[in-house]
This record gives structure tokens, C-alpha cells and sequence, in this order.
């Protein structure tokens, strides 16, 4: 399997999972306080939403990497 094809592929594979879960989350720590032998600390969790064209993008490219990529004339 050649470069193109394993870009044509996660491309693919990229764009199937952004249109099945939509999004991705993490959590972030914003804030650490030490009061003597008690420590507090604060984490958020953030989502990052992928928006639906470019799922439905990535598999297109992807799908086009696949079919014209390889072609060598």
C-alpha cells in the first residue's frame, strides 16, 4: 500500500467517525490552589463539535484519493 492510499484511507476512516459521534471531548484543568496541606484543583470539560460537511468532505477527498490518486499515466 503506497502513501496516497493510506492518506485516502484515514481520510475516510476521519470523516465516517466525525459523522457517527460529531465531536470530540476533553478535559482541561484551569485551576490549582495549595492551602497549606489541602490542595484544590479544577477541571472542565470541553467538547469540540466537527461540523457535518467537513465529514461528509473528508470521505470525498478520501473517496477521490482512492479512485485518481494512484493512477500513474
Amino acid at each position: 500500500m503506497n502513501a496516497v492510499k493510506g492518506i485516502a484511507l484515514a481520510l475516510i476512516v476521519a470523516g465516517i467517525l466525525s459523522l457517527a459521534y460529531g465531536g470530540f471531548s476533553y478535559t482541561k484543568e484551569t485551576h490549582e490552589a495549595k492551602l497549606g496541606p489541602i490542595e484544590f484543583s479544577v477541571t472542565d470539560r470541553e467538547r469540540v463539535n466537527i461540523p457535518v460537511w467537513a465529514g461528509v468532505g473528508a470521505i470525498l477527498i478520501g473517496g477521490a484519493l482512492l479512485v485518481f490518486g494512484g493512477n500513474k499515466r
